[in-house]
């Protein structure tokens, strides 16, 4: 008779291997903190060489081409459609699915990670960069765009974990978090660091939820039907 072990107890290898992205998502917030707050202190958050270098680069190279693009990405990102609808959406489309732990995990993290991310900004107040083309509240550190658009990826990405989900996810980061500077509403380590407080924020929510998550996506699709039995197939 084999006694449970760490590698033979179901429960605790789950629990092992929620341990360390549990730590990364922890670290990645308070990696985003600590930036914010050694930025505040340092010249009362004047922009970093990384940040003028590359606002210099992305006000060289501004274009009609590449400004309206942009402008999408600000609008899909924020504002009543960022904040309200896209992740309401995407609640709905989870809820027909039948993933209600699915849609209770999106909306605690997204929550979490737009209260995280106003507090912070009210917390260190860092004035946007002069170059900004668009209206934006105060607080440029962090990004609410970026780390909106790294909440919804990574969520996606744990809920349905396929390859072509977690590439789709990265490219709508990184899409936003180009756009963010392109447009001049954040500086460079702005956007950074709303990436990792998404992200973070996203897997340290996933952790309670990982066992319901799974089991969920277990059970049968309910839009998928079973496909008919080749004649003369025996079963059941």
């Amino acid at each position: 008779m084999t006694v449970p072990g760490p590698l033979t107890d179901p429960a605790k290898a789950r629990r092992v291997r929620r341990f360390w992205p549990l730590i990364s998502g922890v670290i990645a917030v308070l990696l985003a903190a600590v930036t914010g707050l050694i930025i505040a202190l340092r010249d009362r958050g004047a922009p970093t060489e990384i940040d003028t270098d590359w606002m210099d680069e992305i006000i060289e190279h501004r274009s009609p081409v590449w400004t309206l693009p942009s402008l999408f990405m600000n609008y899909l990102g924020g504002g009543v459609v960022g904040v309200f609808v896209v992740p309401v959406g995407i609640i709905v489309v989870l809820l027909l699915f039948r993933r209600r732990w699915a849609a209770l995990f999106f909306l605690i993290a997204s929550v979490l990670s737009a209260g995280l991310v106003q507090l912070l900004k009210a917390t260190f107040g860092r004035a946007r960069p002069s170059e900004i083309l668009v209206t934006a509240d105060f607080g440029s550190f962090p990004s609410g765009h970026t780390a909106n658009a790294a909440t919804i990826a990574v969520c996606l990405a744990i809920i349905f974990p396929r390859v072509w989900v977690w590439a789709a996810g990265a490219a709508y980061v990184v899409l936003m978090l180009l756009s963010r500077t392109y447009l001049g509403a954040h500086w460079l380590t702005d956007t950074l660091a709303g990436m990792l407080i998404g992200a973070g924020v996203a897997i340290i929510v996933w952790a309670p939820f990982a066992v319901k998550l799974w089991e969920e996506r277990a059970r049968p699709h309910p839009f998928v039907f079973a496909r008919p039995r080749a004649s003369g197939t025996l079963g059941p």
